[in-house]
């Protein structure tokens, strides 16, 4: 069986949890009896590329910045990996993001992975003219088979695309640790709260800084770290002194995956307020690193924290308001949290997920 993963994502995404994801599935199925896989990326610029089996490969790197020519360097990209496919003939071709029209011989059986229904779902936080809802609802009908990373994202799926429940397999993501605790420095201050990532629209931060600012003990003895997501815009700046909280005591900070490990290991609790997540990564990442995780019941969170987590309604800030003190106050709480926490992450695992996608792949044969 020839299996190719085409070009898109890696053509658009130089770190990412798309492009991770299929690099660990690829790399891993490549190395099964009787299957050969490629992943077909010319002129791309994605770092995790640089890691894979050469043998697995049909690319070359960009020498171009991210930004130099871009349009037409993915334009060029996307035309030559389309050649590329059409070459290779193979049995089975994993689209790895949403394009209009199909790359590659239309004689291969198509598999199409949706990650979340996010601009579906949230369209007014996306900008005017942006194609992703349109291009997603065309790569889903022409596919044979979808693979959806959990079973909220596949009732999405199924109620805004319309898609036979029989045409989709639920198979959720992989986890495993970023960095090993040896690397850990302390983290010197006042104890705090963590939150990590894109703070915009759905992500619901507001809430939570609003939530933790009427708490007389979160705003009085904890700091509130915002890990990413780039510093501070404008309404937050506002948000902050409109609602007397000490910007000292909210701090945004960047860096690479030993500093977010770090501030993993040492924070009191991971407060995670999305609205909606297809799937959600970093709950998990906490979990591996003993931090308590206090998050939303909403969407896929549930299916994947479990009872690993302490939950609350996003909307409602003094619901979030009083989940985060209960797991503050009480040292139980956290520790049972912990425990479940690293029994959770047994059920994620890269070789669970490679090998429920190849049998996906065999079905299709």
């Amino acid at each position: 069986m020839k299996v190719a993963f085409d070009s898109q994502i890696f053509i658009g995404q130089v770190y990412g949890g798309i492009s991770r994801y299929i690099c660990e599935v690829a790399s891993r199925i490549s190395k099964k009896s009787q299957v050969e896989v490629k992943i077909v990326a010319p002129m791309h610029v994605n770092a995790y590329l640089n890691n894979l089996p050469k043998n697995i490969l049909s690319c070359f790197h960009s020498p171009f910045s991210f930004n130099f020519l871009r349009l037409q360097q993915r334009a060029a990209s996307m035309v030559l990996g389309d050649l590329m496919l059409r070459f290779m003939r193979p049995d089975i071709i994993h689209e790895t993001y949403y394009f209009k029209y199909p790359l590659g011989s239309i004689s291969a059986s198509r598999v199409l992975t949706i990650h979340d229904m996010i601009h579906e779902k949230f369209e007014s936080q996306f900008p005017y003219g942006d194609k992703t809802s349109k291009h997603k609802a065309a790569a889903a009908a022409r596919a044979d088979h979808i693979i959806c990373v959990s079973e909220s994202t596949k009732v999405d799926v199924i109620n805004i695309l319309g898609i036979n429940p029989e045409k989709i397999t639920v198979i959720h993501l992989g986890f495993d640790l970023m960095i090993s605790p040896d690397s850990f420095v302390r983290h010197y201050g006042r104890d705090y709260l963590l939150y990590v990532g894109k703070r915009g629209g759905y992500k619901n931060f507001l809430t939570m800084l609003e939530a933790y600012a009427t708490s007389e003990i979160l705003r009085s003895k904890y700091d509130l770290v915002c890990f990413g997501g780039g510093a501070f815009n404008d309404d937050e700046l506002k948000a902050i002194h409109t609602l007397n909280l000490n910007p000292k005591n909210v701090i945004q900070m960047s860096g690479d995956d030993r500093y977010l490990a770090n501030y993993y290991k040492n924070a009191s609790a991971f407060v995670f307020p999305s609205l909606y997540e297809g799937f959600g990564i970093p709950p998990l990442e906490a979990m591996s690193y003993g931090c308590p995780v206090v998050c939303s019941n909403t969407s896929s969170i549930p299916e994947v924290v479990g009872d690993a987590g302490e939950y609350f309604d996003p909307y409602d800030k003094k619901d979030m308001q009083k989940a985060m003190e209960m797991v503050i106050k009480s040292s139980d709480l956290r520790n049972s949290l912990v425990t479940k926490g690293f029994l959770r992450l047994k059920e994620f695992s890269w070789e669970k997920c490679a090998s429920a996608t190849l049998n996906v792949y065999k079905s299709l044969i």
